[in-house]
């Protein structure tokens, strides 16, 4: 069992949740009527001196739900087509269903207590999971209803950027614009964006927190 008074364990370092880099790639802006079309979620873990690195990946092409809108303008925005065979899509249920079983995996081994989601600009990959994951009626999700860690907000902070592409190259992560609005390749690059804010966090002497006074 993970110790979560240790900081630099990941259920001491973040109040006991468990980040989740997610990255979605749709047909429209509307959790509730446009198609999920790709998902991809990593996991993180910490080394034993505390430094945030990537653990597990998923990644799926997903089938358009029964009745979803397709906009043309997102399709030719990412380059996906949703009906084509080669893809290799997968039901909403069975993307949805894999990555849950495997955060709350994490969640156990880690000794953390939820999952939060870690998304450059969260509030939409949250939005179109959430309605996903209410659609397929999955009980027992693990992610925070609402919370969210937000790397362009956290990136705003930090880099002075809050455009994906510029803030990595800001923070000296290599940025391939020719992959970019891929699921996969945007959720590596997103983690890690975030495992540089939190570990130049911790080296700039930010973390762990200095100890009260216990003269006071």
């Amino acid at each position: 069992m993970a110790d979560k008074n240790n900081l630099n364990a990941l259920s001491g370092r973040f109040r006991g949740f468990y980040p989740v880099v997610i990255d979605v790639e749709t047909a429209g802006f509307n959790a509730q009527t446009d198609a999920l079309l790709e998902i991809a979620a990593i996991t993180m873990k910490m080394d034993d001196n505390g430094w945030l690195q990537p653990d597990e990946t998923l990644h799926f092409h997903v089938a358009p739900f029964e009745g979803a809108l397709l906009d043309p303008a997102a399709l030719a925005f990412t380059g996906i087509d949703p009906h084509n065979p080669l893809r290799g899509a997968v039901s909403e249920y069975e993307a949805l269903h894999e990555i849950f079983k495997m955060v709350r995996k994490g969640i156990k081994d880690k000794g953390c207590n939820r999952g939060i989601i870690v998304a450059h600009n969260a509030n939409f990959d949250h939005g179109f999971l959430m309605a996903a994951a209410e659609r397929c009626g999955l009980k027992r999700n693990p992610f925070h209803p609402f919370a969210t860690f937000d790397t362009a907000a956290l990136s705003g902070l930090v880099l002075g950027q809050t455009v994906l592409a510029k803030a990595c190259m800001t923070a000296g992560i290599a940025f391939d614009s020719a992959q970019a609005h891929s699921a996969l390749y945007d959720t590596q690059q997103t983690t890690a964006l975030f495992c540089e804010l939190v570990n130049r966090w911790k080296r700039l002497g930010g973390w762990p927190l200095p100890l009260e006074d216990q003269t006071v």
